[in-house]
């Protein structure tokens, strides 16, 4: 039977699975619209900005680990969605942007709301297509998505012009492609994982590190395994939160810029990193010169041009690192005599990271008088539900839920690590939540952050999608402000919001409920009334204006250079 162009891709998407996708209408895109009126098998979500679309099924994909989709427009409401899809693109998260473009005779004319989509993606995209044919559509669709979630996850990005939309064609969906350049590994080399295991236990002051590949990669029951095996610790990277439990004695907590004393010095005195799954980017290694200066180095990663990008690496092995975690697991059951020696010999460096541990905990000052924001976050830890999703804006108060919301399981945590986004908490929430209507789901924002996409309220309350918006409000950009503190001398430029919002107002006009608390006895109240509620609420805390997320490692220091007290 034959079909339009744009019935032919929704087509395509149901047979990929998509339940869910994210858009905005527009002149370019209209013919989608119109089909998807009649298609009753894809629930679509209307945002009120097109960034906070691509967000949200940024924020679908991290929860559920399946392929997020959002459509946009041509022209603006393509280059609205750039900010997003570059955020995907630093996390590795895996999505499929369609596009409506001008009628193919007018691409490069100048016609209205065109730009070249493509070219302006390009570094922030892992593929781009730009369909041409109808007879295409079928096996475009097919590679964005096979591309998208196999080897080193990415956004993919579909041109898709209008004339190709209204064009008719046969629809027939391979059941599989063949991209003759692109290959990823999968399978660990059996000789470099047996190389690796045979360093491990020769090592003394081992440590797992672990990255966002390992929640990527569905790794985190491997990875959980081999550490309690050979009881090695780890400490993991903002995006490698939950992928091992935070509260088990083997966990470090999150190692760099604003890491833990204890996992800072582990690194800093290690013999041997075992990396897996991350990227030795900046904000963990500090000063490169001095990053581990006794230590080996194994690095596990499907993306083989990340190994060796930063640091030097001992021993690469790329692959998925399930299936080489899963192999490590097996070649160490055969090695039983020598895992127990190694427990023994591990002794003391276990004494050592519990001296650390006791010496600089992460911890805070309280008070009676002002809300300090690590209080707020523990106690939404112990108010929540055990399952429940948290997102994050950027700032302050993602490194504070980092470092006092123990994550114990993986894809609990969606937060924009690579690109540091500000306004990615509530949309991403928002995408969650349409993917977990039964979940409990939480983002955690500032109030610079949280007024970057505020108007995603409106998508809440008439979806019907309950997240809960905690804002830790202290009339700052706060993290930019503790910098011209800090090295600074405390030159507030343009850093301070004073104008006062009323959150309580803003959530009533929006049709949700708001409560706010300004001292600590209020603190819990407030989030049980919140929690309570079945609808979208803003819960704001009037928290101490000038607190520092500390630890902290400054720009161009060492790891073991750390600001503790200030």
């Amino acid at each position: 039977m034959k079909m339009n162009g744009a019935r032919i891709m929704l087509e395509c998407l149901k047979k990929e699975g998509v339940d869910t996708v994210f858009g905005y209408p527009g002149g370019t895109v209209i013919n989608i619209y119109d089909e998807l009126f009649s298609f009753k098998e894809i629930r679509h979500i209307l945002p009120r900005h097109e960034q906070a679309g691509t967000h949200a099924a940024d924020g679908y994909a991290r929860a559920t680990g399946k392929v997020g989709v959002a459509i946009a427009t041509s022209g603006p409401g393509a280059t609205n969605t750039v900010t997003a899809i570059a955020t995907a693109y630093m996390d590795s998260i895996p999505m499929v942007i369609v596009t409506g473009q001008v009628p193919t005779a007018l691409i490069g004319n100048d016609a209205f709301q065109e730009v070249d989509i493509i070219g302006i993606t390009r570094p922030c995209t892992k593929h781009s297509f730009l369909i041409r044919d109808v007879k295409d559509i079928a096996t475009i669709m097919k590679k964005a998505f096979y591309i998208a979630r196999t080897g080193r996850p990415g956004p993919v990005l579909v041109d898709f012009p209008k004339d190709i939309q209204v064009a008719m064609g046969e629809f027939s969906y391979p059941d599989s492609v063949e991209i003759r350049s692109y290959k990823p590994t999968v399978e660990g080399h059996p000789r470099q994982v047996e190389k690796a295991c045979k360093m491990i236990l020769e090592a003394h002051k081992p440590v797992l590190y672990v990255g966002g590949g390992v929640v990527l990669g569905d790794a985190s029951e491997q990875l959980t395994v081999l550490a309690r095996k050979l009881g090695i610790p780890v400490t993991t990277t903002l995006m490698g939160l939950g992928s091992f439990p935070g509260d088990d004695p083997l966990s470090l907590g999150m190692l760099g810029m604003h890491g833990a004393y204890c996992a800072n010095m582990a690194m800093t005195h290690s013999d041997l990193i075992i990396a897996v799954g991350s990227r030795f980017d900046d904000r963990v290694t500090g000063k490169l010169a001095t990053f581990a200066p006794h230590a080996k180095i194994i690095h596990i990663d499907v993306d083989p041009t990340s190994i060796k990008k930063n640091v030097r690496v001992d021993l690469p092995i790329v692959g998925d690192v399930k299936d080489v975690l899963a192999q490590m697991i097996k070649f160490t059951d055969k090695m039983k005599d020598k895992t127990v020696e190694f427990a023994a010999a591990m002794e003391p460096w276990h004494e050592d990271i519990s001296a650390w541990k006791d010496k600089h905990p992460i911890s805070y000052k309280s008070s009676t008088t002002t809300i300090k924001p690590q209080f707020v976050i523990q106690k939404l830890r112990e108010l929540c539900d055990e399952n429940a999703i948290i997102s994050t804006d950027v700032g302050q108060h993602q490194m504070w839920t980092a470092q006092f919301f123990k994550f114990n399981s993986p894809r609990t945590l969606l937060t924009s690590g690579g690109l540091g986004t500000m306004g990615y908490g509530l949309p991403a929430a928002m995408g969650a939540q349409a993917a977990f209507p039964g979940r409990q789901v939480i983002t955690i924002c500032g109030d610079g952050g949280v007024q970057m996409n505020i108007q995603e309220m409106a998508t809440l309350v008439q979806n019907k999608l309950p997240v809960k918006i905690v804002i830790l409000n202290n009339n700052f950009l706060g993290m930019v402000r503790q910098w011209q503190e800090l090295f600074f001398d405390k030159r507030y430029s343009q850093t301070c919001m004073e104008l006062p919002i009323d959150y309580i107002k803003l959530a009533d006009a929006y049709g949700a409920k708001g409560f706010l608390a300004t001292k600590p006895d209020e603190v819990e109240k407030v989030i049980k009334q919140g929690f309570a509620e079945k609808g979208p609420v803003i819960m704001e805390f009037k928290i101490a204006r000038e607190e520092k997320v500390l630890p902290m490692v400054p720009a161009g220091a060492s790891l073991n250079e750390m600001v503790l007290n200030a």
